[in-house]
């Protein structure tokens, strides 16, 4: 007997499994609230050369800044530079203290960079790192580097996180996951100097990878195969909700450091819910401690209403089941590639999740780019993921998970690509191409990870799709 069938004895969905799906509900949330965080964390608003003995009468505010910075080609004030000099402008007479027109270089007047910082615009943000350490201008690739920081976190982090959970349990590195992301997450808030910042943001990255890796497997070791379709979609739900609650929370904190500290310290009450999530009887199976798997499955069964009792539900079956586990290779990475069919799956998946995750986060870490309202549209980015969804859950049901896939991505190209070519006039064509380019690209990402994870088992079935004429050819051309 395999554990699919111990699955089905205690219920493979039921009250217990949705149990679980609330109870793993919370990491969901606030992992957008974190990968999406430099929309606002890193906002640069804007902002020109700080300029002394600027006047108090504002009625003289903008020919005070005509005098003192050039423009820019598209005829937009400066904002790195300024004269050396106060320029004179008709009917003006703003020149520099003891400066006398005299003075006043022929030919094209000189300028130098902002020698006294930078004064911002705090209508829209009253703090973000780019104000709070000046890193515009010359200094702006600073800024931008702080996503890639984090995101090369995530990147060792999920390779970490993977191997561990394996070997010490799905449940023990969760609480990992949750103590270091708070630790850290606050000590990014309190950061004293871009270093300090840059140096535990990529940290943070690495503590938040162990939500992505382990949260799904354990939400699918619970359950029956027929029900993983419907439980991975309303799982991601929750993303979404965590999309749509950072345009909110941002809208209402607009200071970087309460903004990091507010979507951080949710990760306490996470540790606490921790006594009630369920190790994967599974994993504990393949480690041999059949006691504990035992005293799960149990559980499962009195939550969904089955009458299994100690004698149906054997300790004699679950030692078959743990010693034929036991006595299978433990796979690594590469048994990925280790046959000619998992080799062309791996490396198809890669090509597809590094389409799916350039489109998603291309597009969603460029609200600012659309020249709206930040927050709203921000709203507007969460609340067309729902349809999406629900597009996914229907189209998989009918039309199979690789033509899903393949049209999600085609429509992401197509409406990203016709984007590019509306003229920047039409602002109201490319806003609702960049909004259907979200759909579609979310879209993409859902069914992504419900074709992934089931190419590729857990540990306790990968052994079986390791044999390449075992490999369940249906499910791969589904």
């Amino acid at each position: 007997m395999g554990f699919e069938e111990l699955l089905e004895k205690v219920g493979g969905f039921g009250p217990f499994q949705l149990r679980n799906v609330v109870l793993l509900a919370l990491p969901r949330v606030l992992l957008p609230m974190h990968f999406l965080l430099p929309i606002f964390l890193a906002a640069v608003p804007a902002h020109h050369c700080a300029l002394p003995g600027a006047p108090d009468n504002f009625s003289n505010q903008d020919a005070w800044l005509e005098a003192h910075l050039p423009r820019e080609p598209d005829g937009r004030l400066s904002a790195c530079l300024r004269f050396t000099h106060p320029q004179a402008l008709p009917n003006s007479t703003l020149w520099g203290e003891g400066q006398d027109p005299g003075e006043q270089p022929e030919g094209e007047p000189s300028t130098v960079s902002c020698p006294q910082g930078w004064e911002y615009n705090h209508s829209e943000f009253s703090s973000t790192i780019a104000t709070e350490w000046d890193l515009v201008c010359e200094q702006k690739g600073l800024n931008k580097a702080t996503s890639t920081f984090f995101f090369a976190g995530v990147l060792v982090g999920a390779v970490a996180y993977g191997y561990l959970s394996d070997r010490f349990g799905r449940r023990r590195l969760l609480l990992v996951a949750y103590v270091s992301s708070l630790v850290l997450g606050l000590a990014s808030a309190a950061s004293v100097s871009y270093i300090m910042f840059a140096i535990t943001r990529t940290l943070t990255g690495m503590a938040l990878a162990g939500f992505t890796i382990i949260v799904m497997p354990l939400e699918l070791e619970w359950l029956d195969v027929r029900h993983r379709t419907v439980a991975g979609v309303l799982s991601s739900t929750f993303w979404t909700g965590g999309v749509m609650l950072l345009g909110l929370i941002g809208y209402l904190i607009r200071d970087w450091r309460w903004l990091l500290l507010t979507v951080t310290l949710p990760c306490a009450p996470g540790i606490l819910t921790l006594w009630w999530v369920p190790e994967s009887a599974r994993w504990l199976l393949t480690q041999g401690r059949v006691e504990e798997a035992h005293r799960y499955l149990l559980h499962c069964a009195r939550l969904n209403g089955r009458p299994v009792g100690e004698d149906s539900l054997s300790r004699e079956a679950l030692n078959k089941v743990a010693a034929a586990e036991r006595t299978v290779r433990r796979p690594s990475y590469l048994d990925l590639f280790r046959t000619p069919r998992l080799r062309h799956i791996s490396l198809c998946c890669m090509v597809v999740w590094f389409g799916v995750n350039f489109s998603y986060y291309g597009v969603s870490l460029d609200v600012s780019g659309l020249g709206l309202n930040v927050y709203l549209t921000q709203l507007v980015f969460g609340a067309v993921e729902l349809p999406s969804k629900l597009l996914v859950y229907l189209s998989v049901r009918h039309a199979g998970r690789r033509l899903t896939m393949a049209g999600t991505l085609l429509g992401s190209a197509l409406a990203l690509g016709f984007r590019i070519l509306v003229s920047p006039e039409m602002k109201s064509w490319s806003t609702a191409l960049a909004v259907m380019g979200k759909g579609f690209s979310e879209a993409a990402f859902t069914t992504a990870y419900l074709f992934t994870s089931e190419l590729y088992p857990t540990v306790l079935s990968a052994p079986s799709s390791l044999q390449e004429e075992e490999m369940p050819m249906k499910q791969v051309q589904d």
